[in-house]
């Protein structure tokens, strides 16, 4: 029997209305709705082609995940939302539909589509991007675009591409952890062991230290769906088994530490959803494995996503289970950092005396100083993380001349390795010093952003800067604004991803 040679981009499955999105209308029409969508596009610098076409398919549950861009939108409409509390499906349920495709399907593309396989080539969600949208929906011959040959990670894409059509799960993690650069000469595809070693477990081990470092480098956004196909790989090492117990648990702590990496890059460029699959992801493995350590550092993150998705009560609770499982760790540094994770959460919730008492307790912890029972993933904590994490408490409680000393004590004192951190750190100096009304040194502070961001992509700190763009409008005529203003507005970058907070 002859098999078809294209599959549907939708499963045979009957369509779900979206009954919780169709009451968030309410007694609009469909038409009505998506000009309010057009409108709160354009507040966050979004372009979106809305209609009530758009808005009919996703009550119809057409649309179960809308694409980043519907969401930054959805989710500026209806702050302290996730997506699955608008009616939609969690991103991680829809992601890979492409990859799928492509298997099923190995021709070359259609005139007017992807490599992908379907038009504009949507990555992990079942809306395509809006065509007309410059900044998100590049057209097949740009080199920027993934599967352009002359994209840099083109490379890799033919690899994983390979390893999908011609192998199991081991083959598929040797492949995948090639392209970084993360995997022994011995974890060739076609010699990988049906069950996991010593090599396979170092190699997965230093696929976690490479992407922090990377991250600490560069920032997020390059990085994120990079990361994704290491993380495939440590699973299906998983599966695959390993030959020894205690390969097998640093197998498992591998993958879960390096699950709560991949969610910080989706965290840092403003993919919440994806995030928090990850980091309940790494939890689940610490669960499972009794390790204190890596259900600490999962809920330490998830704390920290809790704060910056809206939900301080959250990231109270997850703080403090955090504290819980560290403790018999004898970190004082681990135990300081989630002091501070729990002053945020109670300064979200507008608590000064509980945010004062957390923060008190953070820094007479750090003071015990660093300690061999100190985790490695905590590299980045010094003077300089301490200083920053407190001047974001201090600027969600509105004390702003607190908030701008802290940040710029933070500024001044990190590791110029840290390239990443220098530019978040003077981006929250920026903001605090705008909002305090000293003008001229937000605007010196913007300057010094902006020419950081060559080296570091990070959706954060773009929202942040953009933030502080909004506070000085009105103030052009001050001394530095307008410069700083123009260069910010010819900035050619990624454009911000919603949903923002430093490290």
């Amino acid at each position: 029997m002859a098999s078809s040679t294209v599959t549907s981009s939708q499963p045979d499955r009957p369509l779900r209305p979206n009954l919780a999105f169709r009451r968030l209308r309410g007694s609009r029409s469909p038409a009505e709705f998506a000009a309010l969508v057009r409108r709160a596009a354009r507040e966050i610098g979004e372009r979106v082609s809305c209609d009530a076409r758009y808005i009919g398919r996703v009550e119809a549950g057409e649309i179960r995940c809308p694409n980043y861009a519907y969401e930054r939108v959805f989710l500026h409409m209806f702050p302290g939302r996730a997506l699955t509390d608008l009616g939609f499906v969690p991103r991680s349920s829809v992601r890979g539909r492409a990859a799928r495709t492509a298997v099923a399907a190995p021709r070359g593309p259609a005139p007017g589509e992807t490599a992908g396989g379907s038009p504009g080539g949507s990555p992990g969600a079942d809306e395509p991007y809006d065509r007309r949208d410059p900044w998100r929906n590049d057209p097949p011959n740009r080199p920027n675009q993934p599967n352009h040959p002359n994209h840099p990670n083109h490379e890799e894409s033919d690899v994983l591409r390979r390893a999908f059509m011609t192998g199991g799960g081991a083959t598929v993690a040797a492949a995948t952890l090639v392209p970084l650069g993360l995997a022994p000469a011995a974890a060739a595809a076609d010699r990988l062991p049906w069950r996991a070693g010593v090599p396979e477990a170092m190699a997965l081990e230093e696929a976690v230290r490479r992407i922090r470092l990377l991250d600490d480098r560069h920032g997020a956004d390059g990085l994120y769906r990079r990361a994704a196909a290491p993380l495939r790989a440590a699973y299906a090492l998983l599966d695959a088994g390993a030959t020894r117990q205690t390969t097998a648990d640093r197998l498992h702590a591998g993958a879960g530490e390096l699950a709560i990496s991949v969610g910080w890059l989706a965290h840092d460029s403003g993919r919440f959803d994806d995030a928090r699959s990850h980091y309940a992801e790494a939890l689940a493995t610490a669960r499972m494995t009794g390790d204190a350590g890596l259900e600490a550092h999962a809920f330490c993150n998830t704390a920290f996503l809790a704060r910056d998705a809206g939900r301080p009560r959250e990231a109270v609770r997850a703080a403090q289970a955090a504290q819980r499982a560290a403790r018999p760790l004898g970190s004082a540094r681990l135990l300081s950092l989630l002091a501070l994770r729990e002053a945020g959460g109670w300064a979200g919730l507008a608590d000064r005396t509980g945010c004062e008492r957390a923060l008190a307790r953070a820094q007479a912890l750090f003071e015990r100083g660093s300690g061999d029972a100190d985790p490695e993933w905590m590299s980045f904590y010094g003077e300089a993380e301490l200083a920053g994490l407190e001047a974001q408490c201090w600027s969600t409680l509105g004390d702003w001349r607190r908030a701008s000393r802290q940040a710029r004590r933070a500024a001044q004192a990190q590791d110029p390795h840290f390239t990443r951190n220098i530019a978040l750190y003077t981006a929250e100096l920026a903001d605090d010093l705008a909002r305090e009304g000293r003008l001229d040194e937000a605007a010196e502070a913007g300057l010094r952003v902006l020419a950081l961001l060559d080296q570091v992509q990070s959706s954060r700190i773009q929202g942040m800067l953009a933030g502080t763009a909004r506070v000085l409008l009105p103030h052009r005529r001050a001394s530095g604004v307008a410069e700083f203003l123009d260069r910010h507005a010819s900035y050619k970058g990624p454009r911000p991803v919603r949903g923002g907070g430093p490290v």
